[in-house]
This record gives C-alpha cells, structure tokens and sequence, in this order.
C-alpha cells in the first residue's frame, strides 16, 4: 500500500522538504561527533542548492538556524556560527507604546496636526503665511483622499481655525488653494502580434 505525504508525520519547515527532513533525522542518528558534524555541513549546503540567496556568508547562519530548527534543537555539532536557541524562537518583540491622545479630525491624520501646532507657535511673518497656506494644502490633500468628488476651500479654512482654536484665519475671497486633480489611469492596451 502506498504511503501518503498526509500520513506521515508533518514537516517542521516544509520550504525544504521531505528529503531534507530525512537527511536531518539521519544526521541525529549518527553517533560520531565528527561524523555527524561533517553530515550537517553536508545537509546545510544541500539546502542551499535549494535557496542560493542564503548561500552568502551574510545569511548562511539562517540555515544553520533551520537545521537547528529541524532536528528539534536535538542536533550536537561544532556550528560555524551562533545558532537559535529555543527560548528565542517563541520570544515576541517589546510592545510599542503609541500615544492615544484624542483627534478631533481623524481624517487629516496626526502628522497635519502637528504640523499646525507648529505653525501656530512660529511668529508671525511672511514664512508663517508661506508654511500655512502649505499645511493648508497639505490638508486639502488629505481630504481629497477621503472625499474624491470635492473640497471647497472655505472648509479647509474653516478646519485650520478650528484646529488652531481661531489663532490663524483665512479668508476665502482673498486666498486659494492648489487645485488638485486625480492623475490619470495608464489604460491596459494589448499589442496585437503580427501573423508572419
């Protein structure tokens, strides 16, 4: 009767393969140091036949981890390198802590509203009035990419002086953002071949 792949016992790193599977097994069988060492090092380059971008000498320790990994960190030789241990390969990162401060105009993002703090704190000038009416394009940009059909500037404005608690007020009849248009869609033309 044949044996089926799903009868037998489930491969640790499938990438590699049955056989791969099998060569490990044997090298722990093996009871010669020496021995088995020569058969890992035998292993390890069979394995990367299979994957050449780990052949540098910058990734080769990725294998040397995989073999590890494949004999149930069983597998006692002389590494060429430091492999993983097991506590690490079930170790998580730290958790990044992220700031939760409230956003009363999650749309424009927090980066916008930084950017219009710090434009509320510069002193008043020509370079304040150039960096506002960039934020305010900014956020014109940011709206647009939740409302495709439209944005009137007197609801930028209108934003802008909300954000910065009436500190910088922009007059409609007097200012204009950019215009911004979608970019056009490159059309999927086929080429026709020519019959020879």
């Amino acid at each position: 009767m044949l044996t089926y792949n799903t009868q037998q016992r489930r491969l640790v790193l499938p990438e590699y393969g049955r056989n791969i599977q099998k060569m490990v097994d044997h090298c722990l069988a093996i009871e010669d140091r020496e021995e088995r060492t020569r058969c890992a090092h035998a292993i390890v380059g069979a394995m990367a036949n299979l994957f050449p971008e780990l052949r540098s000498a910058d990734n080769s320790h990725k294998l040397w981890d995989h073999i590890m990994i494949m004999s149930d960190f069983r597998l006692d030789v002389d590494f060429p390198c430091e492999v993983i241990a097991r506590e690490q390969l079930a170790s998580r990162p730290e958790r990044v802590d992220y700031t939760q401060a409230p956003m009363r105009m999650r749309h424009y993002g927090r980066i916008v509203q930084q950017m219009v703090e710090k434009v509320r704190q510069m002193p008043q000038g020509p370079e304040r009035d150039e960096v506002i009416l960039l934020v305010a394009n900014q956020m014109k940009k940011q709206m647009l990419a939740v409302n495709p059909d439209g944005v009137e500037d007197a609801r930028i404005f209108k934003d802008l002086a909300d954000m910065t608690r009436g500190e910088i007020r922009l007059n409609p009849a007097e200012t204009s953002l950019h215009q911004f248009r979608a970019a056009p869609v490159a059309s999927a033309k086929s080429k026709k071949k020519k019959r020879r």
